[in-house]
């Protein structure tokens, strides 16, 4: 029985090669809701247009990509399509291989309507008997994701979605066209000014969910990628800190004036990737940054510079293990403060879990 006084955000479908459960799926949504749902058929082929043409017989909208392009431009092409509609009041992404229950979506929709700006997550607790992938998946992106980004989210890889109509433009320019591109829109709504906002939803899998077509090694490929541009600048600072912390010592032979000038050439590094690479501070906060950037390096200069000191001449460690073992605790409590305190995004850039 349809409540009239129930609407639901439009629903949005990415489908590759899909089976009777989507049909099943949009049945159980029809006697929910009167609002549209939108079928995107990713390249599937001719033996799965039985399928869509039920879809479409059931009242939905069925839009069409010629070849396999991947979820994300799926996505993509229904993202399209509502903001050439000038849909106005949002939509929910679910996916159509019975992942999903209606209850849920209705739920994940009704949380839209009531948060405009914030990115509303499907999150699913992985309780029961999960395939082996999923959870080590999700278990080992949501750990990366967090150490990365100083965000916590408990579900990283869930396809139910909701979105803002304001978001749609944004949503188009994210970068990533398979299953990566979830993930980008984590990492890019931070610095978007866009909060995030998880409530809990059942786990179903059905045959251990042998009909996803995420391929474990290329796909984790692609998804972790991103992650790694949080972590590659500092990185690459500690290797010119390295390189140039041996070159002065050897030329000088004084630790102070060695530790002290490869720390000022890579800190600058650091600060200029991390500012435009990273974190993409921009030029709104007329690089007040910078002072706060050079406050936490002072004092990591100082720390840097005492442990090193006395791993080399209270426990005579060799300068090599000794830079190593410093540079591995001071690696992550730099990271953390830059993320909290340097480089600063508003307070309502948060995750929020129901």
């Amino acid at each position: 029985m349809i409540d009239a006084g129930t609407r639901l955000m439009k629903i949005l479908i990415p489908a590759y090669e899909p089976d009777k459960r989507m049909l099943n799926l949009i049945e159980e949504l029809k006697e929910k809701t009167q609002d549209q749902i939108i079928v995107v058929d990713d390249g599937s082929g001719p033996a799965y247009q039985e399928i869509f043409t039920a879809a479409r017989g059931m009242g939905c909208t069925l839009l069409r990509q010629d070849a396999n392009q991947g979820k994300g431009a799926a996505l993509k092409m229904g993202l399209q399509y509502l903001l050439n509609q000038g849909e106005s009041e949002g939509m929910v992404c679910a996916d159509c291989d019975g992942q999903h229950s209606v209850s849920d979506i209705m739920k994940v929709a009704a949380v839209t309507r009531e948060k405009p700006g914030h990115i509303i997550l499907g999150s699913r607790k992985f309780a029961g008997e999960v395939p082996w992938r999923s959870r080590l998946g999700n278990t080992l992106t949501r750990s990366i994701f967090t150490l990365a980004t100083g965000s916590r989210i408990y579900d990283t890889q869930t396809g139910l979605r909701g979105y803002s109509a304001g978001m749609f433009s944004w949503l188009l320019k994210v970068p990533g066209r398979r299953y990566e591109y979830e993930l980008n829109i984590l990492l890019e709504a931070q610095p978007a000014g866009y909060s995030v906002y998880e409530i809990p939803i059942a786990t179903i899998y059905e045959d251990n969910n042998q009909s996803s077509h995420f391929h474990p090694l290329f796909d984790s490929i692609r998804v972790y990628l991103p992650l790694l541009k949080f972590s590659a600048s500092s990185m690459a600072a500690a290797g010119i800190d390295f390189v140039t912390l041996l070159i002065l010592q050897m030329a000088f032979g004084n630790l102070l004036v060695s530790v002290a000038g490869a720390r000022l050439g890579s800190s600058l590094f650091n600060y200029l990737c991390n500012r435009y690479l990273v974190f993409r501070e921009g030029p709104r906060h007329n690089w007040s940054s910078l002072l706060r950037y050079y406050s936490l390096a002072v004092a990591i200069l100082v720390c840097n510079f005492s442990m090193i000191w006395l791993l080399v001449n209270a426990l005579a460690v060799p300068l090599i293990p000794a830079k190593l073992v410093t540079e591995g605790i001071l690696f992550t409590i730099s990271y953390w403060v830059q993320k909290k305190f340097v480089f600063l995004r508003p307070k309502t850039n948060q995750v929020h879990q129901a």
